[in-house]
């Protein structure tokens, strides 16, 4: 038992620092830029929500929550455009 523990944490430590690793690289930069620019496109023909994973739990869980929070953002908008 004590090996599985080991050998998950010892993956978890390779595979963040390979990612690191690679994510500094010219061609890891490449391929997060075009990830990104999927999960952009994605979003806008279908959306789909890649990247905000959170923020969607959020939207399914708390729909009022978050109509109201827009409304108060879009309020305070327009009490700054009156000054």
């Amino acid at each position: 038992m004590y090996l599985w523990a080991v050998k998950a944490i010892a993956g978890g430590l390779l595979g963040t620092a390979t990612s690191t690793y690679i994510k500094k690289t010219p061609v890891g930069v490449w391929a997060y830029q075009k990830y990104e620019a999927i999960a952009v496109w994605a979003s806008n023909r279908y959306g789909i929500d890649i990247l905000n994973k959170e923020e969607v739990k959020l939207q399914e869980r708390y729909p009022l929550l978050l109509k109201q929070i827009k409304n108060l953002e879009n309020r305070v908008k327009n009490l700054e455009g009156k000054k």
